[in-house]
């Protein structure tokens, strides 16, 4: 067959092949070219999940009517007119291809006025750019785009749809989504003349958790906390799950970058660096974020979908969204907000096994800060915190009573928001008054807590202690890898390694950290250096070596059936009170519950 130049309707169709993959995809387009409009108002009326009739309105700038030919033709947008408007995209839509890729595989008529003209115009269009016919019609300033029958031109497409209620679910969840992006804007959605999300426009932070709370539940708002950011010119915004309020699925995870929904797996990989050692196995964090930053930082124009976007920065803005988070998670405090203590009637408890328990999770790292090579100790003494609670006060016998009048004396004179220790439950559970109510401690979780990060602060707080090994290990890489050496090595150093290249395909290995012992190196440095490529960053060797401290931590923490005292229970609290990521154990954990004096009456039916 010879070259030929194809019609522009196959060619709108081919097109609409990336941009078109269901209704969702068609009202996700739509609702964007509102949002650049400047509409405070959008309402979409579905039928059949979005197969028969797709309706859009909007109260924006509306369209001129010698505009409407162009606005329904492949490569034209009042978005960008210049590669540099490419570099530096700040509207949802800019590539001119949505409007003639979805009349290509739907009937599609649009109608728009914009507020100085006297009346409306109505165009249909087929895909073909070809005789357009404005017609007059009383139209309210905006846009209205009714697109009805999808994919009635193109029926192999169409036997891919799901069932009307499977794609009005995936056209109800996207304008979820939508709405989280801009609180400055009403949502109607209504699905065969039914009313399914009614959302005014918001401007407080109050009225925003409102919103986030009818989209997500009451329950991420109580057990969330607010974000807000601010460093080498990004800005992160937003509200992020505690640790305890944790899903199976990654199903409640919202990120935008500068108002536009992605997903990312830099992003992604940040993120659960930063709930590493908090959260419990198999569990997924719960968040809705908001990263801003200069449009010049990030492209875009890296997927059809507009789905996912390219940081020119990646290892900044890693860096950034794991300290912003990480820093975040560590401030929360016994006492700072409600939501710091786990209510019993919103957790779901977590069955551990034995293996899930004896294996701590690998702990994030603290950057890549670069460390002279010096050997230093490691002063780690877990055990002795055990003996130092215990000998706070002298060992008396029969002292329960005594010890339980000091510890109420001393509550009158200062308040702590753990409240001081009244009995020790089966030898495991701390139970403590507070002036809201009660406190309930895993005593051994929280101590393992304390101890890990004790130990942590010692082993990051001087040089990380090196080993040189007694014959040099050669690894064979590719020979990218091993330029990547030769650039971070400043990286490798501060981590405690002593590498270098000996070929085009060979580095060698000369030192390593001295707490990671019979760690296998040659994996591990190829695990580092594929780390590198793909997020910009590692943190697999600070991983291993928290994880050898943890397992120290969860083997020194008190045991479960050692009765303990008045004293060492209130110096284990006030312990906890100071520690961060307090809230659960190396493993992800609770270590402690509060209920108020509310609470207690509910359970009792007291003033009811």
């Amino acid at each position: 067959m010879r070259i030929q130049s194809l019609p522009t309707q196959l060619v709108n169709q081919i097109a609409a092949g990336e941009v078109v993959e269901r209704p969702s995809s068609v009202v996700k387009e739509l609702v964007e070219n509102c949002f650049d409009a400047g509409a405070t108002q959008i309402t979409i009326d579905i039928e059949q999940g979005g197969i028969r009739i797709i309706k859009i309105r909007d109260n924006g700038c509306g369209i001129y009517k010698e505009d409407l030919p162009l606005a329904l033709s492949r490569h034209a947008t009042s978005k960008i007119a210049s590669l540099q408007d490419l570099e530096h995209v700040s509207s949802m839509g800019f590539r001119g291809e949505a409007l003639p890729s979805i009349s290509s595989v739907a009937k599609l008529t649009l109608i728009s006025r914009t507020s100085n003209e006297e009346c409306a115009w109505k165009v249909s269009a087929d895909g073909s750019e070809t005789d357009f016919d404005p017609q007059p019609d009383p139209h309210p300033a905006g846009t209205t785009i009714d697109v009805r029958d999808l994919f009635y031109n193109t029926p192999a497409r169409r036997k891919f749809l799901k069932t009307e209620k499977t794609e009005f679910s995936h056209i109800e969840n996207l304008i979820k989504k939508m709405a989280l992006s801009r609180f400055d804007i009403g949502f109607t959605l209504n699905h065969n003349l039914r009313e399914v999300i009614n959302l005014k426009p918001v401007a407080s932070d109050n009225d925003k958790e409102k919103r986030i709370a009818s989209i997500f539940g009451s329950a991420f708002i109580e057990n969330s906390i607010k974000i807000d950011f601010e460093a080498s010119g990004l800005q992160l915004l937003g509200w992020v799950g505690l640790p305890t309020f944790s899903r199976s699925q990654q199903d409640m995870q919202f990120f935008y970058v500068n108002g536009r929904l992605i997903k990312d797996r830099l992003v992604t990989h940040a993120v659960k660096q930063a709930y590493q050692d908090v959260l419990f196995h198999g569990r997924h964090p719960v968040y809705v974020l908001y990263l801003t930053l200069d449009p010049a930082l990030v492209d875009v124009n890296a997927h059809p979908a507009k789905l996912e976007v390219r940081f020119r920065e990646g290892r900044l803005v890693h860096d950034f969204l794991y300290r912003a988070l990480h820093r975040s998670l560590a401030d929360i405090r016994p006492g700072d907000q409600d939501a710091n203590s786990t209510k019993i009637e919103e957790f779901t408890p977590i069955q551990p096994n034995r293996e899930e328990l004896s294996s701590p999770l690998k702990n994030r790292s603290y950057g890549s800060k670069a460390f002279p090579l010096v050997q230093s100790s490691l002063p780690m003494h877990v055990a002795e915190e055990i003996q130092a609670y215990a000998s706070l006060y002298p060992k008396q016998e029969n002292n329960s009573e005594k010890d339980l009048n000091q510890s109420i004396e001393s509550a009158d004179q200062q308040e702590h928001p753990l409240g001081y220790a009244i009995a020790h439950l089966h030898s495991i559970f701390i139970l403590s008054e507070t002036k809201k109510g009660i406190v309930l401690v895993d005593a051994h979780a929280a101590h393992e807590r304390v101890s890990y990060e004790r130990l942590k602060e010692q082993y990051h707080a001087g040089n990380i202690p090196n080993q040189p090994l007694l014959l040099p290990l050669k690894i064979q890489v590719s020979s990218a890898e091993a330029d990547l050496t030769e650039q971070e090595q400043d990286y490798f150093t501060g981590l405690g390694f002593e590498i270098n290249r000996s070929g085009p395909e060979t580095i060698v290995l000369r030192a390593t950290p001295a707490l990671l012992g019979r760690e296998n190196m040659d994996v591990l440095i190829k695990d580092i250096l594929a780390d590198l490529v793909t997020h910009g960053m590692s943190q697999r060797a600070l991983e291993k070596s928290n994880e050898v401290l943890g397992t120290m931590a969860c083997h020194g923490a008190v045991r479960a059936k050692r009765k303990l005292t008045i004293d060492e229970m209130n110096a284990l609290l006030r312990d906890m009170e100071k520690t961060e990521r307090i809230g659960q154990c190396n493993h992800g954990r609770p270590t402690w519950i509060e209920l108020s004096t509310s609470d207690l009456d509910k359970f009792f039916l007291r003033g009811q």
